[in-house]
């Protein structure tokens, strides 16, 4: 891959969340859902894909991908330059490339799969986002794009509070609907799924569920798993 004219650093930020201790734990909480997605996925042959993870943060679901169906090679992007720099020193020898901007600028038709874990609520503008993907894919290429955040979850009101609160962006609101909008218009052929999590998810008091009986229904009911093909 080359990077030549790849990407842009408008908007970027140091970090996610305004405590830089968070993301790590983000990442380790994540890590089982990861695993569930990369599950999910109909794609099972990576051995000679290339694979474009948006919205990366410190690269950990490139590294789980790579782990469970190996690619050939990789590019994860993020607006978040610490977190590009903290994904860099992990991965290794494996076949990525990490770096910081939040636009896919001289990447046409590079890839053959895209991922993005809770990055699209807060993409200003989603169709400039859809479009971006769909020029970045190859014909036939898939978006797996996952979030619940959207406004059909009944706890959006208190998460965008808390988004505002503890992170370093801009919290946008935008319904199941509205993303699968976005992305027709730009082109794909739009499915999705709910996520429907099957493993044991621990109880943990972080602030963000009022009980846990929010968080067992967050992880199988309320989280979507949209898959957006370019025909």
């Amino acid at each position: 891959m080359n990077s030549a004219s790849a990407g842009t650093k408008t908007g970027a930020i140091p970090t996610w969340y305004i405590d830089p201790n968070a993301e790590d734990a983000m990442a380790d909480g994540h890590a089982p859902i990861w695993r569930h997605l990369i599950e999910l996925m109909l794609e099972r042959d990576l051995s000679g894909k290339a694979v474009l993870d948006f919205g990366c943060n410190q690269g950990g679901l490139l590294r789980h991908l790579h782990a469970m169906r190996p690619f050939r090679k990789a590019l994860g992007i993020d607006i978040a330059e610490q977190s590009i720099a903290k994904a860099n020193a992990l991965k290794g020898n494996l076949p990525i490339q990490y770096q910081a901007g939040s636009r896919l600028l001289g990447w046409d038709e590079a890839f053959d799969l895209a991922l993005s874990h809770e990055v699209v609520y807060l993409v200003p503008d989603i169709d400039e986002h859809a479009a971006d993907i769909w020029r970045s894919l190859k014909p036939g290429g898939a978006y797996y794009a996952v979030t619940g955040c959207h406004t059909d979850n009944p706890l959006w009101p208190k998460w965008r509070k808390l988004v505002a609160e503890r992170t370093n962006t801009v919290v946008q609101d935008r319904s199941i609907n509205d993303y699968a909008k976005a992305f027709a218009a730009a082109g794909f052929e739009v499915s999705a799924r709910k996520l429907e999590f099957d493993g044991f998810i621990p109880y943990v008091p972080d602030g963000w569920m009022p009980d846990f009986a929010d968080t067992l229904d967050y992880y199988t009911s309320t989280k979507i798993v949209f898959r957006l093909v370019k025909a």
